[in-house]
Formats: structure tokens, sequence, C-alpha cells
């Protein structure tokens, strides 16, 4: 028998779905348009969702959110991942920056930036990544933040500082200690609110044939902020970062299982009624070999993810496990979407269908967060020195 919790978990899920099937994928067309109606159909979507009960759902209740658990929100993102435009409408998007302000906070910083950041009133924005340097290796980051008197002076130049031109700050990095330090101790972070003098959005990065995920790139020159802003301790970037990027990369994952299952669903509704010379496209051996190979790579994702999550729910740092699931999910997302747009043919490559669009975006996925080269090295790294860390792949040790 179910226990109340599951029953429970079941119901928010059937809610959850319902709300991004019939009210945010309807809504797409007009939300990817990115004009003055975009926005108002957001704030509609936003507001609906809030009416529903449906807002904020893994953010902790002390700051306003629906508190659910890990494994909880680890589900929920594969519901809200159908739609680019999910995170947003149900304010799931900001639930790693607030967790990072609610962990790591001021009770001044909380108070000025959390609670609009939860109710979805403004938005946040992270500024690591940089133009000149290699993003898979953030040490090499040469934005600096010297303390004058009572202020970090900041200069940098950061791009992929996705929503920096729609935020009301950015939590910046950059280096504030010496390099007797230590590798990874010679960072901090800093909220640096975006109307700051000499914070600069140079322009929203072209991406794919799209702005839509708004990725931007910045430069702060000279910028002042009171040294209040300084989030954590000194030198403790990378913890923070580390702290907010480890759940997301299962989230990420949750959510690509939630694009190929569209994309699945799409692919089984266009064989069943599109017909060729010996009948439906369901009887073709061909494309029934791409239904077969799509439902195996869901099925297989799926599985890996939720162990990697619930490997971190025991609090192991599943290091191996969340590289594992981001560097072959990446991969299946990629194939799944592929094979229903082949289902589909000429038609899948138009906008007549959402498929091109998320054939795009799915080519992100081998990139942000890490890109697929530093997870695998990850993982050969580790396993070569110690293989029984992974007990999942049998007794292979000598």
């Amino acid at each position: 028998m179910p226990s109340s919790r599951s029953s429970e978990l079941a119901g928010i899920l059937a809610r959850v779905r319902e709300f991004i099937d019939e009210e945010v994928i309807p809504a797409e067309p007009v939300l990817r348009d990115m004009t003055l109606d975009s926005l108002v159909e957001m704030e509609r979507l936003k507001a609906e969702a809030k009416r529903r009960g449906l807002w904020a759902l893994g953010h902790p209740k002390e700051i306003g959110g629906g508190g659910l658990g890990f494994m909880d929100v680890t589900l929920l993102n594969e519901v809200i991942g159908r739609s680019f435009f999910g995170q947003s409408a149900v304010g799931t998007w900001s639930m790693q920056d607030s967790i990072m302000l609610h962990k790591h906070g001021t009770p001044k910083q909380k108070e000025r930036w959390l609670e609009p950041l939860v109710a979805g009133d403004i938005r946040s924005s992270v500024g690591m990544t940089e133009p000149e340097v290699p993003g898979s290796d953030p040490t090499m980051m040469r934005a600096t933040a010297v303390l004058d008197g009572d202020e970090w002076v900041i200069n940098a130049h950061k791009w992929f500082t996705t929503g920096a031109n729609i935020a009301a700050f950015t939590t910046v990095f950059a280096r504030t200690e010496a390099e007797d330090a230590g590798r990874y101790k010679q960072f901090s972070s800093i909220i640096v609110p975006t109307d700051t003098p000499g914070y600069e959005v140079v322009r929203v990065i072209p991406t794919m044939g799209s702005i839509l995920g708004a990725h931007c790139e910045i430069r702060l020159t000279d910028v002042r902020v009171p040294k209040e802003n300084l989030l954590g301790g000194r030198g403790q970037g990378f913890v923070i970062g580390q702290d907010r990027l480890g759940p997301g990369r299962i989230f990420h994952c949750m959510r690509w299982l939630g694009q190929m299952q569209r994309a699945f669903d799409l692919m089984c509704a266009r064989v069943n009624e599109r017909s060729l010379h010996s009948g439906l496209l369901s009887q073709n051996g061909q494309i029934r070999l791409l239904i077969a190979e799509s439902a195996a790579d869901i099925f297989s994702h799926r599985a890996a993810t939720l162990a990697a999550a619930e490997a971190v729910d025991r609090g192991s740092e599943a290091r191996v496990e969340i590289s594992l699931i981001k560097f072959r999910g990446a991969e299946l997302l990629h194939n799944v979407i592929d094979r229903a747009i082949q289902v589909h043919g000429a038609l899948g490559v138009t906008g007549d269908t959402p498929l091109e669009w998320m054939y795009r975006e799915a080519r992100y996925a081998r990139i942000y967060d890490g890109p697929d080269e530093v997870h695998r090295d990850r993982v050969a790294r580790i396993l070569a020195k110690d293989p029984g860390s992974a007990p999942w792949l049998g007794d292979i040790a000598p």
C-alpha cells in the first residue's frame, strides 16, 4: 500500500503536470517571441501557479517555499522539464540561488534579496564564466575584487551570466585572496546590484540562433559595493559555487528527462497518424526501432539519475554518479529528440512543432555545468584509482 506521503507527492506531481501541459506548453509560442506580450503571459502563468498552490514548491518553508524534500524536488523537475518555461512559471528557477542566499547570506542580505527572489518579484544571476579563459577550469578566472576601506572594488569581464539583463543582482565570483591561500581558496562571491555604477550588460549573446536564454556578456569596471555584500566568507567562493551546482546537475538531468518524454510522446503520436503506402508509420520496422531505442534511453537515464539522487539524499557526494548522468544524459537527450525529428520528417525541422527548438536547446547540455570531457575525465580518474568506490559496477577490483 502506498504511504500517505507518496500519495500526497503523486497528487502534487499530477497537478504540476496538468499545469505544464494545459497552461505552459500552449503558451510557448507567445513566450518564445520575447515581446511585451511574452512578459504579460509569464506573469499570468506565475499568478496562476500561485493560485493553484504550485509556486516555489522546492524552496524551504522557512523562506516561503513549499518545503519539498530533495527526492521530491528531483521528481518534480522531471515534470517541470517538459517545457523550457516550466521553471519560470512555477518559481523553481530561483531555488538554488535562494538556498545559496539562505545558507550563506547575512540577515541584511536576506532581508533585501531573499524574500522578493522567492516570491518571483526579482530575478538573480551568477557571474562566473569568462570569455578569456576556459570555463572548464574556474581557478583561471581573472575577475578581481579588492577591499578599499569599506568597499569592494570589482573589475570583471563575464559572459553566460544568464538573465543579467533582467536581474536585480549578480553574484560575482572574483579573486580576493593571494595565491598562497591555495588554488581553491583564492576566490569569493560578492552580491552586486545590477544598477551599480560601472556594471554594464554588454549584450545578450545570440546562441544557436536565439537570444531566448538571455545569456549575457557583462563588464564590471571599478564597481564599488559595500564590504557587507560579501556572500559567505572570504575565499569560500568555490565552496559556495559547488554547493550550488551539485544538486543542480541532478535537477538538469531530470528536466532533460521531461524533454525526452515530451519528444517521445510527439513521436508516438506522429507514427499513429501518419500513413505510408504500407500503412501507418507505426507498422514500419525501422520506425519501431527508433521508438524502442528511445524508450530504452529514457528508461536507463531515469534509473541512473534517480540512483544518483538517492546517493546524494543519503549524504554521499556522488561525484562519479553525477558526472555519469551529466555526460551520458546529455547524449541521450540529443538522441531521443533527434529520432523524434526523424520520424516527423520535414515537419520536424520546422517551427510547426517544438522539436526543432528542443533540439537546439539540447545541444547546450553537453557544455553547461561542466563540459562532457571534464565529467568523463573525473569518472576515469576516480575509478582508475579506486574501482571499488563504485560498487554498482560489481566486484571488479583486482
